[in-house]
């Protein structure tokens, strides 16, 4: 009965932390439909009032579909090319043994330890010497390597069992058959997750889209939205809207996904070192 007890609690305790994270959104959503009186009254009134017509009009005045098509390219492609490097990296790292290769290791998880921004200057420099700024290129390149990516997969590739390596061995197969035809199979929750986690980081991207694009041809949603809250700084409802049309595509997609980010993360196989 205790224990039963406790579970409700931090049932409680969970769905309690969870509404407050989706408070916030239900206020903006709240303020989208709101009048133009509402928007301002205190205290804040926390009915929806159904009016979608702000909807309409702030995806007339700029061309979402553009950016939203600009974004998924951009991401689509960071996604194949982090993955590509990130499975040769955690393999040989994981199965060809080679001098240094845990300094190696250590070196890539030091990485994990810079801050994104201390990466801008030397990036923008070297994209600008290869004339790639205001380019898709400028903006998937400096992401095409996924550290997160690489330990968690080193991590899986490491617990599988060495009976598997023989047996391919005795069969004929060299690194790259065992690789395609053992390790990446097995490995699927994992890459299923290195890909989410690449998508959302990329989606949610804004400082380095901003300063390495001018083009509105190649920005994605994020610049787009920037520029949106620019030109409509005083019209809280269409920011509002703009606001939740935009970030309602990623949000849904780590709701309907998200048990198998946890189980790609928390699986026994891809955390034993």
């Amino acid at each position: 009965m205790f224990r039963l007890g406790r579970r409700y609690v931090r049932a409680l305790i969970s769905l309690g932390i969870g509404l407050s994270f989706l408070f916030p959104l239900y206020i903006a959503l709240v303020t989208s439909l709101d009048t133009k009186a509402d928007v301002f009254q205190f205290p804040p009134h926390l009915t929806l009032d159904g009016r979608l017509g702000v909807y309409v009009r702030a995806w007339n005045m700029f061309p979402w579909m553009m950016y939203f098509g600009n974004t998924l390219f951009i991401a689509f492609v960071t996604i194949l090319i982090a993955l590509a490097t990130s499975v040769l990296a955690a393999y040989a790292l994981s199965f060809i043994e080679f001098r240094g290769r845990e300094w190696v290791f250590s070196l890539i998880l030091v990485v994990m330890m810079i801050p994104s921004e201390a990466h801008l200057i030397p990036n923008f420099v070297i994209l600008a010497m290869m004339n790639l700024i205001d380019t898709y290129w400028a903006q998937i390149l400096p992401y095409g390597a996924s550290v997160f990516g690489i330990f968690l997969l080193r991590q899986f590739f490491l617990s599988l069992p060495k009976d598997y390596w023989d047996a391919a061995r005795i069969d004929g197969c060299g690194h790259l058959r065992y690789l395609w035809s053992v390790a990446l199979p097995l490995s699927r929750p994992i890459l299923f997750t290195v890909s989410l986690y690449i998508f959302i980081g990329s989606w949610n991207s804004l400082m380095w889209p901003l300063m390495v694009t001018q083009s509105h041809n190649v920005q994605p949603v994020e610049v787009a939205l920037a520029h949106f809250l620019d030109n409509n700084s005083v019209d809280w409802r269409r920011l509002s809207a703009a606001s939740l049309f935009t970030t309602m595509p990623v949000i849904l997609l780590f709701l309907l996904l998200q048990r198998y980010i946890i189980r790609g993360i928390s699986r026994g196989e891809g955390i034993q070192g």
